[in-house]
């Protein structure tokens, strides 16, 4: 089992393109730990504004009677692409894992190794 500090270095080592992570609880918007990220590339805010986009996917889900559970959600931009992961299970309700990838990332990969450390994650 990893801590917050161990599954973030984690993340941004080992997933190529990683650029910053977050953890983030969305019930809030506050960030629990970030690494990475840029003098002009906030993480904090990111995660913040972040937590918008579950919401109005939960709220757009309900109305339209889904059940499913959200696994993540991809955002692509024209030289990043960002990944969104709900935590699921051992206390992990309310969170997720915000992925900041540059454009040469290998999205199925990185997909793979964010369930992968989220699997350890202990909350």
């Amino acid at each position: 089992m990893a801590n917050t500090e161990t599954a973030l270095k984690e993340a941004l080592t080992s997933i190529e393109g990683a650029t910053g992570v977050a953890l983030v609880d969305y019930t809030s918007g506050m960030a629990l730990g970030t690494l990475g990220g840029s003098k002009t590339f906030d993480l904090n805010v990111a995660a913040a504004g972040n937590t918008d986009v579950i919401r109005a996917k939960m709220r757009t889900m309900e109305h339209l009677g889904l059940k499913a559970e959200i696994e993540d959600i991809l955002i692509t931009l024209s030289d990043q692409y960002h990944m969104i992961r709900l935590l699921k299970g051992r206390g992990g309700n309310g969170l997720f894992l915000y992925l900041v990838l540059d454009s040469r990332a290998n999205l199925a990969m990185a997909r793979h190794q964010l369930r992968r450390i989220e699997q350890d994650l202990e909350v």
